[in-house]
């Protein structure tokens, strides 16, 4: 993708994108950090409330497969862009980074909790990243794109199935419960 032939999709000018950003990959970035917020905000259910864990879980995948059905061919620009550019692939690591760390944070708590058993969250949580990052890709990047209901099913069966036990694997519940522990020196946000 050049400026020229974006801008050829649009009715402004080259000037009009330069006034805005250095080039192309400074847009994919600022696109990327914005993909990023709706994302943090579509899986926060699971992320940070209390409840079932599997059903926070299920909602939260619910969400991201909508949000990267509606940003797919962006996701497969970023991607194959990536391969290309020193500058965007850092980009793009430290966005699929983030999410490892937010997935790592939370199967570490629920372990705590004993919801989850124990093994090492990193390299799991860098797998369910690569696997949803790889299927909506492939399946939302291009046109015609999938229907996201088969996607969903096997994205929601990986992370409930590897997390929680294959007995929640085909639920969109469990009897599982999460109250967490709040530090004293945390915000207590939305009580």
């Amino acid at each position: 993708m050049t400026v020229n032939s974006l801008m050829a999709m649009t009715s402004s000018t080259r000037s009009g994108f330069y006034r805005y950003f250095q080039d192309i990959h400074e847009l994919m970035e600022a696109l990327l950090k914005r993909l990023e917020s709706e994302l943090l905000e579509g899986v926060s259910p699971w992320l940070s409330d209390d409840g079932d864990p599997v059903a926070l879980l299920y909602e939260s995948l619910v969400a991201e497969v909508r949000i990267c059905y509606r940003h797919g061919p962006f996701l497969k620009a970023v991607s194959d862009a990536a391969g290309t550019s020193a500058r965007l692939e850092d980009e793009w690591n430290k966005f699929m980074g983030r999410f490892d760390d937010a997935v790592i944070d939370r199967i570490t708590a629920d372990q705590e909790l004993g919801l989850i058993e124990a093994f090492d969250p990193r390299p799991v949580a860098a797998a369910l990243n690569q696997v949803d990052a790889s299927m909506y890709i492939r399946f939302f990047g291009q046109r015609p794109r999938s229907r996201p209901e088969p996607v969903q099913d096997a994205i929601t069966r990986v992370w409930i199935s590897t997390l929680y036990g294959q007995r929640w694997a085909t639920g969109r519940k469990s009897t599982l419960y999460r109250k967490q522990v709040r530090n004293a020196r945390e915000p207590r946000g939305h009580e």
